[in-house]
């Protein structure tokens, strides 16, 4: 990704033009548009249909934390309870059992991932319960990738050597940022010692690739302290960073609401920010994937972008493309090849649904082939930052340019700042400056988005 040859001001009177909220297209269509008509029933049949031994990946959904870091919109139950991880690993095992039936074969597993709230509030006992339980049911691939999000000041050397002991070799370490006044805003202090001590101990057990979280746009950040975070980041030297947007949605995440307005930065210095971040990681050899997340070009995820074989689903970027996605735990959501799944997402109700159902599904959606058709699309810029007409043609037997006519002209705008090329038969490819909008790019494309903005105004976060 080239800024270097454009002038700030350029970067930022493009980029202010493109503020607003959007999805962040983990998925297509995005979970406004799901359907609680969509249940439990229909999700076992879906899992029936998946093709008798193919590979899938699983999400597990591990909800707790010990305390609340007021940044965070995620599904997480606060608590000091003992109890209550023993009770979610009880559930959960209803839930394997669940899935593992309703599935027409055993499926090997090429790659598992668990989230939360924090996997790491689970002690070595339980980690090693849990990866037995999952080990049991589905058969892990020799080749299967296995990551987990940790908390550094919840993690101790024994769950890193349960850890490995279990077969994870990626580690994703939330840090959101160094700064004294920032984390005392968001009510996480780590500091940065503990966090390299973590990542050398993560190393040294055989941990192949540890990868950062970072925020920008959080209360009290400036261009120089974000710069003195990245400094301390680009030291400790992790394999892959993920710089995310802060999503203010006080509506979701109702302690958000003591961010005063004037603690957090102003759209323009939040685009300042932004662009300060990418130079600065780009200047220390990281590779720019795509949306939010940089790697060293040695690392898988760089690899699939420059192979074109980079995908995107609730986890994040992903180097697996084609495979099922399952998700476990409260909240979690399935990929299906022609559906999506979520679970419920309180605990209780969670627990609940599973003992009275089996399965907890709380809404889905089935694919209409228009859908496959624009989540095509979309999926190719996120990843590849272009649509190519002859594979459009190739997938689905119509012409581009036609079949997406309308969309295409609604993006003149975006062409004449530079920001999208077109060619003749309507093969896009997004510029260097378009990359820091891509969001935006595709929300072009999707049908379902002016009906959910009519629906409520409020519903996603900021796209730059």
């Amino acid at each position: 990704m080239e800024l270097a040859g454009l002038e700030p001001e350029r970067i930022e009177a493009v980029l202010l033009r493109y503020g607003g909220s959007g999805p962040r297209y983990t998925s297509y269509p995005t979970a406004p548009a799901w359907s609680a008509s969509y249940d439990a029933r229909c999700f076992a049949e879906d899992l029936a249909g998946l093709t008798p031994g193919a590979a899938v990946s699983l999400y597990v959904h591990v909800p707790f934390c010990r305390s609340l870091c007021h940044f965070c919109a995620c599904n997480r139950r606060i608590t000091h309870d003992p109890a209550l991880p023993e009770r979610y690993l009880d559930a959960l095992t209803r839930e394997v059992e669940a899935v593992r039936a309703a599935l027409p074969d055993a499926h090997p597993v090429e790659q598992l991932h668990w989230g939360g709230g924090t996997p790491t509030h689970l002690s070595a006992d339980q980690i090693r319960r849990l990866s037995g339980m999952l080990a049991a049911a589905f058969p892990i691939a020799p080749s299967a990738e296995l990551s987990i999000e940790a908390d550094p000041r919840v993690t101790g050397e024994a769950q890193l050597e349960a850890l490995r002991a279990c077969g994870f070799r990626r580690l994703s370490l939330g840090v959101q940022d160094f700064d004294a006044r920032v984390q005392q805003a968001i009510h996480r202090e780590q500091g940065v010692p503990a966090t390299a001590r973590l990542v050398e101990r993560a190393r040294r057990l055989g941990f192949e690739s540890v990868a950062f979280d970072l925020i920008y746009g959080l209360p009290f950040q400036s261009v120089a302290s974000v710069l003195r975070t990245l400094d301390e980041v680009v030291a400790i030297a992790p394999d892959r960073i993920a710089l995310y947007g802060y999503a203010h949605v006080t509506w979701v995440a109702k302690q958000q609401r003591g961010f005063e307005r004037q603690d957090l930065p102003a759209p323009r210095l939040r685009l300042r920010i932004l662009v300060a971040a990418i130079q600065r990681l780009l200047a220390a050899g990281y590779v720019y994937v795509g949306l939010d997340h940089f790697a060293k070009p040695h690392d898988e995820l760089a690899r699939a972008q420059r192979t074109g074989t980079l995908r995107r689903n609730f986890m994040g970027y992903t180097t697996r493309p084609g495979v099922d996605l399952v998700g476990l735990g409260p909240s979690a959501i399935s990929e299906l090849d022609g559906a999506y799944a979520q679970s419920e997402r309180e605990l209780e109700a969670w627990e609940d649904a599973l003992a009275a159902r089996g399965l907890a599904t709380l809404r889905g959606h089935r694919l209409t082939r228009d859908d496959q058709a624009r989540r095509f699309v979309i999926q190719a810029l996120l990843c590849h930052e272009a649509v190519e007409a002859a594979a459009f043609r190739a997938r689905f037997g119509a012409a581009f340019a036609e079949r997406f006519a309308a969309e295409l002209a609604r993006l003149e705008a975006f062409e004449a700042d530079g920001l999208v090329l077109r060619a003749p038969d309507g093969s896009l490819r997004v510029s260097p400056l378009g990359r820091l909008v891509l969001r935006n790019v595709a929300m072009v494309f999707d049908a379902y988005l002016p009906g959910q903005r009519a629906a409520a105004p409020r519903l996603f976060s900021q796209t730059v």
